[in-house]
């Protein structure tokens, strides 16, 4: 389960935010959290962003968490359109890319 949502911009794409737990390595039991910003044309083709990078179950019901106007800001200043950050948030944290989220802990 999923909390998000979305914000339409007025070109027509749409920010899509979600925060999901976090992958955990295999046989780990991870209960963080992270929060996930997708920049694409429509809803369904952001679903469709996370899932090509593995995030399989990932489902947007709902718009009770839409992005914050700071975190619009931040997913449109990146090149990939696609970031994560641990929740809750910090200040002090910056924007990942998701690749990051995705790799292996060290």
């Amino acid at each position: 389960m999923a909390g998000g949502g979305f914000t339409r911009l007025p070109g027509g794409s749409v920010v899509v935010a979600l925060s999901l737990p976090r992958p955990a390595a295999r046989g780990a039991v991870e209960t963080s959290r992270v929060r996930v910003l997708v920049h694409a044309a429509n809803r369904p083709r952001a679903l469709t962003r996370l899932k090509n990078h593995g995030l399989r179950a990932v489902h947007l019901r709902g718009n009770a968490e839409p992005p914050t106007p700071d975190e619009v800001t931040a997913v449109l200043h990146h090149p990939d359109g696609l970031l994560w950050r641990s929740v809750p948030d910090d200040a002090t944290e910056l924007w990942h890319p998701i690749a990051s989220l995705m790799r292996p802990a060290a």
